[in-house]
């Protein structure tokens, strides 16, 4: 007899849990190791949201396992999205509208939105590189603590920029509104300002640093260097301190360089390129996220309505339109290491793997462009212990496609099975 409820409910879990049984999944063609030669037919064993064994064949489950036939498809690990915002999915004077007028519940359920677009386009990893009001934090506790399901988070908080840099909320308001809406606890001016500033983002529970040296497109304050070396090098030296990873937004090539003299560990989107910047690259090691599928959200937006964009902005998007690419085409032959980042939130979200076409478009190989949205990606966003490949020990994050992606990338744009941390989300 139990002598408590506690201990009925405790021999019930335990019952339960006994009775669970790992869970087959027949593969047709495994890339297990993006980079490597892929596998033929094969089995992966999942058990507990954790990849337990990879085997060759279609190997019979055991009574009671439940099997996921996927034997006409081409599995690989789920993919990584190295810079997303999943706090908006619009931009332009609609965005600036909807900041004004949807407020932060509305706002909060609109992120968990985005989240589930992207995890079911097959990203089972994201770093949200910036929002306002902690909202991603959030989700991302809250999906840690089993309320609901999200994509893996790697979060940066808010992004951090000099007093009218691209980070400035201010920016294009009037006086009055901008005052009364807009926060500044992100901004920073002068070295020991900016050490302030990183340590407000980690103590929010950021996991990542980033912040901007140049002006943006988006907010339409340029690509001029509008940060001082010993503004950058404070941020970077408190975010390592504090085991922070830097990333950093920059277009212009001087503030490129100045990001990679001072140590960032990634640089985003990463425009204009040339010899000096990328010999700083290889030599430091530095990632590149080019970011190209802005574009998409851009003609999107502006084919829908022409003016979805203030005059100013509109320069600098078809500057960015026009140029885009570019930057890749030096990068990759010269060795630099590409990190998959689409800056979703700019683009739509659940389409980020609209990215693969123009990494290949670019330069890229299709297997170094799966590779860079796994493997590389895992390494940046320092997750590669859990993600980024099928092999046992790590998280369950699988998906599989009709098709080869190895032949043609655009196959990843329709996700036919996605799994993550061993959950069903895309059920074949």
């Amino acid at each position: 007899m139990f002598r408590s409820v506690a201990a009925l409910a405790a021999s019930l879990l335990g019952a339960t849990s006994a009775l669970a049984a790992p869970t087959y999944i027949h593969a047709g063609k495994l890339i297990a190791v993006p980079g490597q030669p892929a596998r033929g037919a094969s089995t992966i064993v999942v058990d507990e949201g954790k990849i337990v064994s990879v085997l060759d064949g279609h190997v019979p489950a055991p009574e009671g396992s439940p099997v996921i036939d996927l034997k006409s498809r081409t599995v690989l690990p789920g993919l990584i999205d190295s810079h997303v915002h999943l706090a908006s999915d619009r931009a332009g004077n609609e965005g600036l509208a909807a900041a004004m007028t949807d407020g932060l519940p509305l706002n909060s359920y609109e992120t968990y939105w985005n989240g589930m677009k992207t995890l079911r386009a097959g990203f089972t990893t994201v770093r949200n590189l910036g929002d306002e009001h902690g909202k991603v934090l959030a989700l991302k506790e809250a999906s840690r603590r089993g309320w609901l399901l999200a994509p893996r988070i790697v979060d940066a908080g808010e992004s951090i920029s000099t007093t009218g840099g691209h980070m400035d909320g201010r920016v294009g308001l009037a006086d009055d509104v901008g005052e009364a809406l807009v926060h500044t606890d992100n901004l920073c001016d002068g070295a020991d300002d900016c050490r302030r500033a990183v340590r407000r983002q980690v103590g929010r529970g950021a996991d990542v640093i980033k912040f901007a040296t140049t002006g943006g497109v988006n907010s339409g304050t340029g690509l001029a260097t509008r940060m001082a070396e010993d503004e950058a090098r404070a941020l970077v030296e408190t975010a390592h301190a504090y085991g922070r990873k830097v990333a950093v937004h920059a277009h212009g090539a001087e503030g490129i360089k100045l990001a990679v003299k001072v140590g960032a560990d990634s640089i985003e989107h990463g425009t204009v390129m040339d010899d000096e910047i990328l010999k700083l690259m290889k030599e430091h090691r530095t990632f590149y996220v080019p970011t190209l599928s802005t574009v998409n959200g851009y003609l999107e937006r502006l084919a829908a309505n022409p003016n979805a964009y203030p005059p100013a902005i509109k320069a600098q998007i078809d500057w960015r339109i026009g140029i885009t690419g570019k930057s890749l085409q030096k990068a990759y032959p010269a060795g630099i290491r590409i990190a998959y980042g689409t800056d979703a939130g700019v683009s739509k979200h659940g389409r980020n793997a609209d990215e693969f076409e123009l990494l290949v478009k670019f330069g890229m190989p299709p297997a170094e462009a799966i590779k860079a949205a796994t493997i590389n990606a895992a390494e940046l966003l320092g997750v590669d212990k859990e993600t980024g490949t099928i092999e046992p020990g790590k998280a369950a994050d699988i998906v599989a496609v009709d098709g080869d992606p190895l032949a043609d990338v655009k196959v990843l744009k329709a996700m036919k099975f996605v799994m993550a941390r061993g959950q069903v989300v895309v059920a074949p």
